[in-house]
């Protein structure tokens, strides 16, 4: 795993190396991959994971591997102390948050509630 003291989350080696292939197949220059979250889905908030090339004044970002992510600083406060894994598993496989700040989610692991303070 790579953390890094700044960024919110931390990234797994296996996050990265998938990253990397998905990354490569983008035709677009400078993409990195985008982590956040959203309000939305059925426990208030959403993760959001999306390769992008636009970078935005209140981003963060960690390189890692040659692999860029990037998490606003909004959501890095829902975000601060996570994991951002894969897994190849042919069932719930994929990209994953293990999120410390969560204090219920919902059924497919998409959305969450925040703990409050």
């Amino acid at each position: 795993m790579t953390s890094t003291q700044d960024f919110p989350v931390t990234i797994t080696d296996r996050a990265i190396a998938q990253l990397r292939r998905l990354i490569s197949k983008d035709s677009r220059p400078d993409v990195f991959l985008r982590i956040g979250v959203k309000g939305g889905g059925c426990s208030g908030f959403e993760y959001l994971m999306k390769l992008d090339n636009q970078k935005k004044t209140i981003d963060m970002e960690v390189e890692i591997e040659d692999v860029k992510v990037v998490c606003d600083a909004k959501s890095a406060v829902f975000l601060r102390g996570a994991t951002f894994d894969y897994t190849g598993n042919l069932i719930g496989g994929g990209f994953k948050f293990d999120n410390p700040n969560v204090s219920k989610t919902c059924g497919c692991g998409t959305s969450f509630t925040p703990k409050t303070s």
